[in-house]
C-alpha cells in the first residue's frame, strides 16, 4: 500500500507555508514538485561532472555516463526497445516542432494530417504550420461536449489512404480524459499513417508502454513527473534513423544524437535520471504485490511498471474526492467525466467554471488561501474555443498527483465555500 505521508516527506516544497498553513499544490498539471533526490542529482552533476559531451577527460566522461544512464532510464520508463530511441530536448513543444519539420520532408501536397480539438496546442500548431508549408490538408477530430470524450468514430472516418500523420493526446490537460491510444494507433497503421502521441499529461499518472501502444512517436515532459524542465521524445529507431534531421554538420548522423541539437541541459537530464529512479524506488518499496502479477518486465522496468500502476490506483481516490468537493458547491460546472464508474477514463485533472466568477478571480482567491490552481486555457486553446470559454477567461483547473491527500482536497472544498460566503 502506498505510504503517501512518507513519500511527501521527500519533497522539500511541500513544507512551504503561507499565512502559517502548509500550501496545497493543485497546480500539478502545469508542473509537479520534485523530490530531494532530484535536487541532489542536479547539484551533484554540477559539482562533479559539469562538462560538455565527448571529452577525453574525467568530468566529460562522468557527464557522458550520466547522460547514457538517463537514456536507459527513460527507455525503461516508456518501455522503449533501446536507449537510442530516447531523444532529450528543451521541452515537448520544441521537440514536436523539430520532429514535425523532419516529418514534413516526407510529405507531399494533398497528404493529410489528423489533429484533435482535445489536444494541447503544442500537438496541434506544429502540425498545422507544417501542413501549410508542405501543402498538406489538416483533418480535425472533435470531442463530445457532453461526455468530454474524443469522437473515435469521427476519427476513424477521416482516416484514408492519404493520411500520413495522426497527432493525438494520451490524456487531456484540460478535461482529464484518457484516450484509447492503442486503438487509434492500430487504425492509423491500417491506412499507413504514423502516430505521434502527446503523453505529457498522462506520464505522471500511469504506466506507459510504447511497444504495447504501437505508437511511432511519443513525447512527455520530465517536469510533469517529478523531474526538472526537460522534454523527452520516444521514436521508433527505424524512423529516427531514416528521418532527415535539421542539424549541424559535426553532429552525429545516427539517433538519438542527430536530433539532440546543440549542447543539452546536462544537469537537467541528470535530474530526469533521478526522477525515474525515484519512481522505480516507489515500485520496489510499495509495489511488490502488483509486481508479482506482471510478466515480461524485469529490473527497473518492473519496478516502474508497478509504481505507475500503484499511482494510477490512487488517482481514482483523488479524482473521486475532487469531484465530490466541486459538485457540492452551488454554481460549479465541471467539464470532464464525472461518472464514478468511469474514473479509469480520466486522470485527476479537473476543470470547472463557477457561475459568473472570472476564473482568474477564483484562482487568486484560492491562492491567497494557500491553494495553488491554474486558470485560463492552459494552452489547450482548441478545448476552450470548442466550449465557448476562450473569450470568458477559460476555466479553473485543479490537478492532483500522488503526493496530494484527500485532506488537501477537502481543504479546497472548504475554501470554495468560504469564497462563496464572502460574496
Amino acid at each position: 500500500m502506498l505510504d503517501v505521508h512518507a513519500l511527501r516527506g521527500q519533497f522539500p516544497a511541500l513544507a512551504m507555508q503561507l499565512g502559517g498553513r502548509p500550501v496545497v499544490f493543485l497546480d500539478n498539471p502545469g508542473g509537479t514538485q520534485v523530490p530531494q533526490a532530484v535536487v541532489d542529482a542536479i547539484g551533484r552533476y554540477l559539482a562533479t561532472a559539469n562538462a560538455n559531451h565527448g571529452g577525453a577527460f574525467l568530468t566529460s566522461q562522468r557527464s557522458d555516463a550520466v547522460l547514457d544512464e538517463a537514456h536507459a532510464a527513460m527507455a525503461d520508463f516508456l518501455n522503449a526497445s533501446s536507449p537510442d530511441e530516447i531523444v532529450f530536448g528543451p521541452n515537448m513543444t520544441t521537440l514536436t516542432f523539430s520532429l514535425s519539420r523532419a516529418l514534413g520532408r516526407w510529405l507531399r501536397p494533398g497528404d493529410e494530417i489528423v489533429v484533435t480539438r482535445m489536444d494541447h496546442d503544442a500537438n496541434i500548431t506544429p502540425w498545422t504550420l507544417m501542413a501549410e508549408d508542405r501543402g498538406a490538408t489538416v483533418r480535425w477530430v472533435d470531442f463530445d461536449t457532453e461526455d468530454y470524450t474524443l469522437d473515435l468514430e469521427g476519427l476513424r472516418k477521416v482516416l484514408n489512404e492519404r493520411t500520413r500523420i495522426v497527432a493525438v493526446g494520451y490524456a487531456s490537460n484540460a478535461l482529464g480524459t484518457v484516450n484509447d491510444v492503442a486503438t487509434i494507433a492500430r487504425w492509423a497503421h491500417e491506412v499507413g499513417a504514423l502516430v505521434y502521441v502527446d503523453a505529457v499529461q498522462y506520464a505522471p499518472h500511469g504506466p506507459i508502454d510504447v511497444q504495447a501502444l504501437g505508437c511511432d512517436f511519443l513525447v512527455c515532459s520530465a517536469y510533469k513527473f517529478y523531474g526538472p524542465h526537460v522534454g523527452v521524445l520516444y521514436g521508433r529507431y527505424d524512423l529516427l534513423d531514416r528521418l532527415p534531421a535539421y542539424k549541424v554538420r559535426p553532429a552525429p548522423n545516427t539517433p538519438p544524437g542527430k536530433f539532440q541539437t546543440g549542447t543539452q541541459n546536462h544537469e537537467g537530464i541528470a535530474g530526469v535520471l533521478a526522477a525515474v529512479d525515484f519512481l522505480a524506488e516507489i515500485g520496489r518499496r510499495y509495489g511488490q504485490p502488483l509486481a508479482a502479477q506482471l510478466s515480461g518486465y524485469g529490473g527497473r522496468r518492473l519496478h516502474l511498471k508497478a509504481a505507475m500502476a500503484l499511482l494510477r490506483q490512487y488517482d481514482h481516490v483523488l479524482s473521486a474526492a475532487i469531484l465530490d468537493e466541486l459538485e457540492a458547491v452551488p454554481g460549479v460546472r465541471i467539464y470532464g467525466i464525472t461518472d464514478r464508474s468511469r474514473l479509469d477514463q480520466r486522470v485527476p485533472t479537473v476543470s470547472f467554471t463557477w457561475g459568473n466568477r472570472p476564473p482568474r478571480a477564483v484562482a487568486e482567491a484560492l491562492g491567497r488561501r494557500g491553494i495553488f490552481v491554474w486558470d485560463g486555457n492552459y494552452y489547450a486553446v482548441a478545448v476552450t474555443e470548442r466550449l465557448g470559454l476562450e473569450g470568458r477567461g477559460g476555466m479553473v483547473r485543479v490537478g492532483a498527483v500522488f503526493y496530494n491527500t484527500v485532506d488537501e482536497v477537502r481543504r479546497l472544498g472548504r475554501a470554495l465555500w468560504e469564497i462563496a460566503n464572502e460574496q
